[in-house]
């Protein structure tokens, strides 16, 4: 790269400008502004919607009766948003404190697996505030599992956790109808206190230990008369051997 002692910047041998030369950057500086604003009003009009969500439209504080489905589109600027609503599959755990028929606490740990159906997106946009699943799923699961677990005493609430599952998961269905659908219900665990606990325990011991009883007693009479029926029927092999003989 030559040197020209009356011009103190160096210029570059292959008849180009330096990147950094001020002429450039001036002629640069109003395109990636104009690139800028480009990009800016391109996102005022324009919208995603992300898979497994629904958009709602908001105009001016009005909310339009069908929602968006996934993918790209346009939209006002400014006075229109686009609200995202998940309509995949959730789960969320949740606790509720009953009482057996016989006035015994219990501590039911539940998983909860909802979705929000479709046709429901804009209403419950319209008419619940924040996660559907605190205002209108959990209270109505604690409620089902209450009323099935009052009808059960302590023990049979035990040994009885699969009966529960699916009487509270009918139940919270019904009361909550079709604008949320629930998909299971899962009892994780069903706490009582220690002391119901070791009694409901030690009966069931004995219970195991007096169906153990009744099956070697039985067994035994089997084994009893087995062996009557096997002498009997050796004794009459030996009377038709003695007759034989004869």
């Amino acid at each position: 790269m030559p040197f020209n002692p009356r011009n103190p910047r160096p210029s570059r041998s292959d008849g180009f400008d330096s990147p950094f030369d001020p002429a450039i950057l001036a002629r640069l500086i109003p395109v990636a502004v104009l690139l800028f604003v480009l990009v800016l009003a391109a996102s005022a009009v324009t919208y995603v919607v992300e898979p497994g969500t629904r958009g709602i439209k908001v105009t001016l504080g009005k909310t339009a009766d069908r929602f968006l489905p996934e993918g790209f589109g346009l939209k006002a600027p400014v006075i229109t948003k686009i609200v995202p609503v998940n309509v995949r599959q959730k789960t969320e755990p949740l606790q509720a404190e009953c009482f057996s028929s016989d006035l015994q606490q219990v501590i039911a740990e539940l998983r909860v697996l909802y979705r929000v159906p479709e046709q429901s997106v804009v209403q419950i946009f319209k008419q619940y505030a924040g996660d559907p699943f605190d205002s209108l799923i959990a209270p109505r699961v604690q409620e089902a599992v209450k009323e099935v677990t009052a009808l059960l005493t302590a023990e049979q609430i035990v040994k009885k956790r699969e009966e529960i599952k699916v009487k509270t998961l009918a139940a919270t269905r019904q009361k909550i109808g079709e604008i949320l659908w629930v998909e299971d219900i899962v009892i994780r665990s069903l706490e009582l206190s220690p002391e119901l606990e070791k009694a409901i325990e030690a009966k069931m011991v004995a219970e195991q230990q007096a169906v153990q009883a009744r099956f070697t007693q039985m067994q035994k009479q089997v084994e009893a008369e087995t062996a009557i029926i096997r002498a009997g029927g050796e004794a009459e092999a030996i009377k038709v051997r003695g007759e034989a003989l004869k």
